[in-house]
């Protein structure tokens, strides 16, 4: 599995067997590039113009917005419902996240999470292979209730997103809140990461993947 952070909250997941599914792509006001590859499927945590845009390549890909549980013989995918914020969605609406599993790995995408979940959905988020999480508060999780949310779960790997950074003149937090609170930090000098590079028997890491040059 080949993992690319395009920004913001979206990721270009490719299959062992070349399938690409992209994860909540943005339109082209956030400062990075959305020259998004055709794709076999496009998923989207939440409706916001940051993170539903289809661009020209994907206009009749095949889109998942909703929760549930669906194979798609490449790929099983499970959506939960959750919230953009701490009042369960009044002030910014309803989130889905999404677990990804191929035959090899688990991979979940927080989108545009306000809060910490149930415990139901908590147990489902236990021992995930990658966990995509955002941190940049104000929004969403700010980093110190990221690193809270990660310690409950134990993913073997965290990748934060949707976070300030030079790309982008978004109201967010940076980096900084949440690397303090967490152990065993890693920077990756690209924003793609192969996940046969990593090591799923060692304790929970955390990845920052560079953020993409246009």
């Amino acid at each position: 599995m080949q993992i690319t952070w395009y920004g913001h909250s979206c990721f270009l997941i490719k299959t062992s067997i070349g399938k690409r599914i992209l994860i909540d792509p943005f339109d082209n006001n956030l400062g990075y590039d959305n020259n998004f590859p055709k794709c076999d499927l496009i998923t989207i945590s939440h409706n916001h113009f940051y993170d539903s845009y289809l661009n020209k390549s994907n206009t009749i890909t095949r889109v998942l917005n909703k929760i549930g549980t669906f194979d798609i013989n490449f790929l099983k995918i499970e959506g939960f419902n959750s919230f953009h914020d701490k009042c369960n969605g009044l002030k910014r609406g309803p989130n889905i996240i999404y677990i990804f599993k191929d035959d090899m790995h688990s991979l979940c995408h927080l989108g545009d999470l306000g809060h910490i979940p149930c415990s139901l959905v908590l147990e489902k988020l236990k021992n995930i292979d990658i966990l995509l999480i955002p941190i940049g508060g104000h929004f969403t999780l700010n980093g110190f209730e990221a690193a809270n949310l990660c310690k409950l779960v134990s993913p073997k790997y965290v990748i934060p997103m949707q976070y300030k950074t030079n790309k982008t003149s978004l109201y967010l937090d940076d980096l900084k809140n949440f690397i303090i609170s967490m152990k065993n930090i890693k920077k990756i000098n690209s924003n793609i990461l192969d996940t046969s590079d990593l090591d799923f028997t060692s304790k929970s890491k955390c990845i920052l993947l560079t953020p993409p040059c246009n």
